[in-house]
């Protein structure tokens, strides 16, 4: 079974960039708060567009919000 798990940095840059809430990003790039809630903590990877959706919302290019790591 191949292994891996999505990385990213929504929280510290929702955070440190935007001040945004998890609801107000989430109504923002179409998505509920509680999927919002799972991405950040790992526990849900999301689909290509919405992983692209959250990077446009913040500005930054994709590979700055999420990482693949292949031993995860």
């Amino acid at each position: 079974m191949p292994k891996g798990k999505v990385l990213n940095h929504i929280r510290r840059i929702r955070l440190a960039r935007t001040d945004l809430t998890q609801e107000e990003l989430g109504r923002r790039v179409g998505a509920t708060r509680q999927t919002i809630i799972a991405i950040e903590a790992g526990k849900y990877a999301p689909s290509m567009e919405l992983a692209f959706r959250i990077a446009a919302e913040f500005g930054v290019m994709f590979d700055e919000v999420f990482q693949f790591d292949p031993n995860g």
